[in-house]
C-alpha cells in the first residue's frame, strides 16, 4: 500500500514507519520535511492546497496533533487550531482523494476524563479541558461527514489510546524514572489504582490490522490487556533499574496538599500530574481484539513496560 502519515517524525509516527516501511511505500505529512528512513519524501501542510502536489495514496494516518500539556501551559486555541482543523483540513482531503482508509489518532481523553469501572467505546463522551475537547470537536467532525454504519468503498478507524509508550517515548513515564533512579521513595503508595497503558508495538499491530484486513469502521479503544497500578509501574522501574523498590504510604492528603503547593510554584508534581500518577483509568480493548481476530495483543504490559523502560538506560 501508499501510505500517508502526518506528524510523521513524531514518536508515534517514528515507531510506525519502522513497522510498516517493509510492506509499504510510507509518505510523509509534517511542519518539518528533514529526511527519514523508510519514508519516501515528507511533505508539508500547505502542499495539500496544491493540486497534484501530494501522491494519491490507499491510506491516511492522522498523528499530528497538540499533546496534553500536564503543566497548564497551553492555551485552549491552541489545542483546537491543531487537533480539530488540522483533522479537519487532512479529513476532507480524504473524502476527496481516492484513499480507501483513514485512520485517526483521538485519545482515551475524548471519551471520558475519569473512568468509573472500565470504559468502552459506547460511553457518551464527557471530555473535561481542551485537549479532549479539541479531539471529540474532530472525532465529531468526521463523524458529522461519514457514516460509519453505511457500506461506502472508504473506511474510517477513530483510535482512543491511553497513554503510549515504547523506546524514544518522551513524557510523564520519562519523568517517574528519572524520579526513582535517583533513589528517591515513592511517596504515593497509599493511591491505590489501576490503569491502562498501550505499548507502540500494539498500536502498530492494530494499524497494520486496519490498513490490511476488511476491518468495519468505527470507533476503537487501544490498550494492552492488563491494567497495572502506579505502585507495580514503580516496582518495575525499580527491577529495569536493579534496585530494591522504596514506596511510602504517606498520607494522601498531605500529598494533595503538597501538590497543590507545587502547583503554585511550578514544580513537577502539580496536582494535574498527580492526578494523572493516581487515578483510576481502565479501557477495555476488547472490540479492536475481536475485529482483529486475536484473543491477546502481541505484546504482554509488562514485557511492553520493560522494552521502553531498558531505552530509558
Amino acid at each position: 500500500m501508499k501510505i500517508l502519515i502526518t506528524g510523521v517524525h513524531g514518536f508515534v509516527g517514528g515507531n510506525l514507519v519502522a513497522a510498516l516501511k517493509d510492506m509499504h511505500t510510507i509518505y510523509g505529512l509534517d511542519i518539518v520535511t528533514p529526511e527519514k528512513e523508510g519514508v519516501k519524501y515528507t511533505y508539508i501542510w500547505e502542499d495539500l492546497d496544491k493540486d497534484g502536489m501530494v501522491p494519491e495514496v490507499d491510506a491516511i494516518i492522522h498523528l499530528a496533533g497538540k499533546a496534553h500539556d500536564t503543566k497548564n501551559q497551553s492555551k485552549a486555541e491552541v489545542y483546537f487550531q491543531v487537533n480539530t482543523e488540522l483533522t479537519k483540513k487532512i479529513f476532507d482531503y480524504f473524502l476527496k482523494s481516492k484513499a480507501k482508509k483513514f485512520v485517526f489518532f483521538s485519545t482515551a481523553k475524548a471519551a471520558a476524563d475519569k473512568v468509573e469501572g472500565v470504559l468502552t467505546e459506547d460511553v457518551v463522551p464527557a471530555p473535561v479541558g481542551p485537549y479532549g475537547e479539541s479531539k471529540i470537536a474532530a472525532e465529531n467532525y468526521i463523524l458529522a461527514n461519514t457514516d460509519l454504519t453505511k457500506e461506502t468503498d472508504k473506511q474510517v478507524y477513530i483510535f482512543r489510546p491511553c497513554m503510549i509508550h515504547g523506546p524514544g517515548n518522551k513524557g510523564n513515564l520519562n519523568l517517574l524514572y528519572s524520579v526513582v533512579r535517583k533513589g528517591i521513595p515513592w511517596p504515593l503508595g497509599a493511591f491505590e489504582n489501576r490503569r491502562t497503558f498501550t505499548s507502540v508495538e500494539n498500536i502498530c499491530f492494530a494499524v497494520n490490522g486496519v490498513l490490511t484486513k476488511d476491518v468495519e469502521s468505527g470507533i476503537y479503544n487501544m490498550g494492552d490487556d492488563e491494567a497495572l497500578s502506579t505502585n507495580e509501574l514503580i516496582e518495575e522501574i525499580c527491577k529495569s533499574l536493579g534496585k530494591k523498590a522504596h514506596i511510602w504510604k504517606l498520607p494522601k492528603g498531605l500529598m494533595n496538599r503538597m501538590a497543590r503547593i507545587g502547583g503554585w510554584l511550578h514544580l513537577p508534581l502539580n496536582p494535574e500530574r498527580l492526578r494523572k500518577l493516581t487515578e483510576n483509568y481502565v479501557s477495555s480493548n476488547a472490540k479492536i481484539k475481536k475485529v482483529l481476530g486475536v484473543d491477546k495483543m502481541p505484546v504482554d504490559a509488562r514485557e511492553g513496560l520493560k522494552r521502553t523502560l531498558e531505552s530509558f538506560r
